[in-house]
């Protein structure tokens, strides 16, 4: 049963992508849409990664937990966005809304160490290549894996109980189509100064210090790829570069975008379309980036089709 001040019992509203509903039909089938794409490109560069040989190296088992990270982030939101259109509802439980923001969170901030991680592979590949088996082992490559899943376990846990431990005892509409911490604390009927001083240094250092690494990394590797004789190799090396950049620059801005800006500045729907972006539609992106400009990777695909369909 629904009250006057818009709750269900205990529990929050999601008010979704758009209040008009010929304009949430049409967003909520794209993406739909987009929700299988991304699932298809992510399991199917997971899938080419392990069965190939040629992709078992380390930049490739990097990009096989970017793809799984994705694919993770996606089946955080859609299902739930889906399952409230299809059953007329836009409810969801404490439970549910601190789940939703422990894994947002943790899988935001392991891939901002994945992609520092990614950038060092890129740079101990293109600047020593002949080091490279040993400055970039299977176990540094393990090592470096597993502390990014670690670190942003630790943030994810640490704001997800931070933020479920204020109380909200006026409206628990969230406008929002998923439960993210900045919309979910808008509504605290507390002082959250001090826990929005923390997420902010938080984002400081998880952010700002991993994308000067990955600046400082790429910094390296294009002094050292304009001291090459040979224009194939500078190529190859551009082409390999671009790609990871790309990723780096759609995630970390919208990143950025949302959790390092003052909460008065902009409007809540801007923050729908920007959260929507690092969400559901980079996930998509990241596999047909790497797929298209990766030479090995088509490769592996071709071999892939030929072996199964042909």
């Amino acid at each position: 049963m629904v009250n006057a001040n818009g709750t269900t019992g205990i529990n929050f509203i999601l008010l979704g992508l758009s209040n008009h509903t010929q304009i949430h039909l049409f967003l909520f089938a794209m993406v739909l849409m987009i929700f299988i794409t991304s699932l298809m490109g992510n399991t199917l560069m997971i899938i080419l990664i392990h069965v190939d040989p040629q992709l078992h190296m380390p930049m490739y088992f990097l990009l096989s937990q970017l793809s799984f990270m994705d694919m993770m982030l996606v089946c955080t939101i859609v299902p739930k966005m889906a399952a409230n259109y299809l059953m007329d509802t836009r409810s969801i439980s404490p439970t549910g809304c601190g789940i939703q923001i422990f894994l947002l969170l943790t899988l935001g901030g392991s891939e901002c160490f994945l992609l520092t991680a990614m950038s060092y592979d890129r740079y101990v590949a293109i600047c020593h290549p002949l080091r490279y088996p040993i400055l970039m082992s299977q176990k540094l490559c393990l090592l470096m894996t597993s502390g990014s899943w670690l670190l942003g376990g630790i943030d994810g846990l640490m704001q997800a109980g931070a933020t479920l431990s204020f109380p909200y005892c006026h409206s628990r509409e969230i406008n929002h189509f998923f439960c993210e911490a900045p919309s979910l604390v808008c509504l605290a009927c507390a002082d959250t100064t001090i826990f929005e001083f923390f997420m902010y240094v938080c984002c400081i250092l998880m952010l700002l210090i991993s994308l000067s690494l990955i600046l400082a990394s790429y910094s390296l590797i294009l002094a050292a790829v304009l001291r090459m004789q040979s224009a194939g190799v500078q190529k190859k090396a551009f082409k390999t570069c671009s790609s990871h950049l790309v990723v780096v620059g759609l995630f970390y801005g919208t990143i950025m975008f949302i959790y390092m800006r003052p909460k008065s500045n902009g409007s809540e729907d801007h923050d729908k379309v920007v959260s929507g972006f690092y969400t559901i539609f980079t996930p998509v992106l990241n596999p047909l980036i790497y797929s298209v400009r990766n030479k090995e990777v088509k490769g592996a695909l071709r071999r892939w089709l030929e072996k199964h369909f042909m």
